[in-house]
């Protein structure tokens, strides 16, 4: 190089030792430049220093020539050392030449620009920090090179760089997130690791508020989390459990609505390491941020409830999300029913989607989950935690919520923890918020239906509860969804029909027979519920067969039992399905016998003492006409034993099959048991109970010589003095007569209804008949 005066002050000898291509001779020059710059720092001349570096830089550390660039990173670490303190004045022009070196495909070049900004920032110290995102971006990338000497060399700037850090209070924060942000999405494991250790650092100083800016790492520190390095996953735990720590001691200064989709996110992590944390933080945030939660539901019940299905292999995760669910479900009060536009004092951001919460491009891929594709909104401002002294309002999102529970509800993959869990939420809303909720009950009303199908005894009682609240609840009667004018219950749309009111229904005059629910705890969803249940136990036999006592005995605890049974049969009056009819009036008065829960109203049709019960006892018959056997055990219960005696005459009218027999053969096993202990007693009284005793009679005549033929032949030679039995029209009427007769109920139209009811049967019965001649006709052609 034979540009000596182009680079004076640099002797031409010095030049050429720059340029050689052993160190040594290199090493001898940079003593040279630094006692040149000490005499200039000696005279302050600021003009020739700078031209020095300049030089140092553009014709060596920029070279192209490779040991030109080694020679130059020297030179500038020589002028540092020269400058001593003063090298603060020029370090932008130092570090930025040495900075570029980093990038060379040498790596023995890269160890020596490592090298050379070592010396720069050991003689700079604290002056380095107007520079430190340029170091700090330079350093991430040394730390994922793949020749272990710069990587080693990268680690003692790295810890020089740290201790300044530590033992400063001038570092500039707000300038370094974004950095940061942006580094953390790195898959590199060793920049990965770089990235954790500032971190730590970082948050170990005391002057710096790192937990300021945590909405802004948050989601890079959960990818970390799922790093396959060990000793990463444990750093970033470290770290991660710091920051709680954190939150923890100053829960006012946390912003705890830009983090919670975040946590939403990795809640739904395929990771258990992920998972756990992110549950475990989402637990925290619930209990320390209270209500400003409570906009971010949606998202956290579509994380959580999934998990409350967890086996054993994730039962830390499971434990973890029951009590995030249990505490967010705490957080819904009776206030939160109040009419949205009361509550305006100061009202939350709305909620973000968990994409907005995120910077990379996993928020794509968070798309396809299921809990993005929910109405979460988006959020508009940052929000930072209340004071203990302020009072924030916030609206509950109950529309995302519901989407949320109804979703899964349809999803029959779901646990059953998961489908109890989503039941007892509903419960919860429909108790805390009845007047929005009834809003959705429309939309909800089919599901809940189908989900008395479910396998679980667990689910189906939740499931009753909830239909039980609906409707029986207040707020079911003020949101205008009155009982139409309408009178068919018949053909049509199967949910949610509203039909006329049972007392529009009857078709006979008779006095006392408006069959309608009353009471003021039912509301107009009650009788919806009763006729969609029917429907539901029509379209679906096995559940009937196997699960329908289940249901009804259940609902006559939750809801009132005199209603239940007066509601469906009137609707039963008028099924067209006269087997459905007949099988369910069967499976009723089976219930109504033999269950404890209806002990009271077993007591109540027995006497009918009052005008109620009578009504009961007559909406009851027209029904259980349906099935001759079940109106006889009815006529018994209510001890109307001259009209069952009058009833079974009938029977010699009927077409009698194996069913029939093998009813009256429950019956008489029927008789047997304790419900009728008072109906056996009576046998004793023969003179005020003759009916009784020919009634009994009647079936026993019925029967063919089977094990009941003997059971109630035995029976009935227990009568006392069989001969009193002859009863003369003129003998005086008995006490039990009389009853009936002052109770103002028409025996002969009640007489005469059972005989058409049963015509129909026997027609329908022919019908089927004929239809089923017909196909085995067409078989056989």
């Amino acid at each position: 190089m034979n540009a000596e005066r182009d680079l004076a002050p640099l002797a031409p000898s010095v030049v050429r030792a720059l340029n050689d291509k052993l160190y040594e001779k290199r090493k001898v020059a940079a003593l040279e430049i630094e006692k040149l710059v000490r005499e200039f720092v000696a005279q302050n001349n600021t003009s020739q220093i700078k031209h020095v570096i300049q030089i140092l830089s553009q014709e060596f550390a920029l070279s192209q020539h490779p040991h030109s660039r080694k020679g130059g990173l020297i030179g500038l670490a020589a002028c540092s050392i020269a400058l001593g303190k003063d090298s603060g004045l020029y370090l932008k022009e130092l570090i930025e030449p040495v900075l570029t070196c980093f990038n060379d495909a040498d790596s023995r070049l890269r160890y020596y620009a490592c090298e050379a900004l070592y010396n720069i920032v050991k003689v700079a110290r604290g002056s380095v920090l107007p520079h430190f995102n340029v170091l700090f971006d330079g350093l991430s990338k040394l730390a994922a090179d793949p020749d272990p000497n710069v990587k080693s060399g990268s680690e003692l700037l790295d810890r020089l760089l740290t201790d300044i850090v530590t033992e400063s209070n001038q570092f500039d924060l707000v300038g370094f997130i974004p950095l940061l942000r942006e580094r953390i999405y790195s898959n590199n494991q060793y920049a990965r690791q770089f990235i954790i250790s500032w971190i730590l650092v970082l948050e170990s100083v005391p002057d710096i508020n790192l937990l300021d800016y945590l909405p802004e790492i948050l989601d890079g520190l959960f990818q970390i989390l799922g790093d396959n390095s060990k000793e990463i996953r444990k750093m970033c735990e470290v770290a991660l459990g710091e920051f709680l720590k954190e939150i923890k001691k100053n829960p006012s200064s946390v912003k705890f609505a830009e983090m919670a989709n975040i946590l939403v996110i990795h809640c739904q992590a395929a990771d258990d390491l992920i998972q756990l944390t992110a549950m475990c933080w989402m637990r925290e945030f619930i209990q320390l941020a209270g209500r400003v939660m409570l906009p971010y539901s949606s998202g956290i019940l579509t994380a959580v409830l999934p998990c409350l299905s967890y086996d054993d292999r994730k039962k830390n995760i499971k434990e973890v999300a029951n009590v995030c669910n249990q505490s967010l479900m705490k957080l819904v009060i009776p206030e939160d029913d109040e009419v949205d536009e009361v509550k305006q004092s100061m009202i939350l951001p709305a909620e973000p989607t968990p994409e907005e919460s995120l910077s990379k491009p996993e928020a794509a891929s968070s798309r396809e989950r299921w809990g993005s594709e929910l109405d979460i909104i988006a959020l508009t401002q940052p929000l930072s935690f209340p004071r203990s002294s302020e009072r924030i309002q916030v609206t509950l999102n109950l529309d995302g919520i519901v989407q949320v529970l109804d979703c899964h509800l349809h999803d029959t993959s779901i646990g059953m923890m998961t489908r109890i869990a989503v039941l007892k939420w509903l419960y919860h809303l429909y108790i805390k918020t009845p007047r929005k909720m009834f809003r959705h009950t429309d939309s909800l009303f089919p599901i809940l239906l189908r989900t008395l199908s479910d396998e679980s005894d667990e689910v189906i009682l939740k499931d009753l509860e909830v239909l039980a609240e609906i409707a029986s609840s207040p707020a079911g009667q003020t949101e205008g969804h009155g009982p139409s004018d309408g009178s068919d219950v018949g053909p049509g749309p199967v949910e949610l029909h509203i039909p006329a009111r049972a007392g529009q229904l009857s078709s006979s005059g008779t006095k006392g027979l408006e069959c309608s629910p009353s009471t003021p705890t039912m509301n107009s969803y009650f009788y919806k519920f009763m006729i969609n249940l029917l429907k539901r136990f029509s379209s679906e036999r096995k559940l009937l067969e196997t699960r329908g006592a289940f249901i009804i005995r259940q609902l006559c605890l939750l809801l009132n039992a005199e209603n239940i049974f007066h509601s469906m049969a009137d609707i039963l009056l008028r099924e067209e399905d006269l087997k459905f009819a007949s099988t369910m009036v069967h499976t009723l008065n089976t219930i109504l016998l033999t269950s404890s829960e209806l002990f009271q109203l077993r007591n109540q049709l027995k006497d009918l003492k009052t005008p109620e019960s009578r009504n009961l006892f007559c909406c009851l018959y027209r029904s259980w006409c349906h099935n001759p056997v079940t109106t006889v055990s009815l006529c018994f219960l209510t001890q109307n034993y001259k009209h069952a005696y009058d009833l079974i005459q009938k029977f010699g009218d009927l077409e009698v099959t194996v069913d029939f027999l093998t009813e009256v053969d429950k019956l008489v096993q029927l008789i047997e048991c304790p419900i009728f202990t008072y109906l056996r007693l009576q046998l004793l009284d023969v003179k005020n109970n003759p009916y009784l005793i020919k009634a009994l009679y009647g079936l026993l005549m019925l029967l063919p010589q089977s094990s009941a033929f003997q059971l109630l032949s035995h029976r009935l030679q227990c009568v006392p003095n069989p001969e009193l039995m002859q009863t003369a029209d003129n003998t005086k009427p008995s006490t039990g007569f009389k009853r009936a007769s002052s109770s103002n109920i028409d025996y002969t139209e009640l007489l005469q209804h059972f005989e058409k009811v049963q015509n129909k049967h026997l027609e329908a019965r022919h019908q089927r008949a004929g239809r089923a001649e017909q196909l085995d006709r067409r078989v056989v052609l």
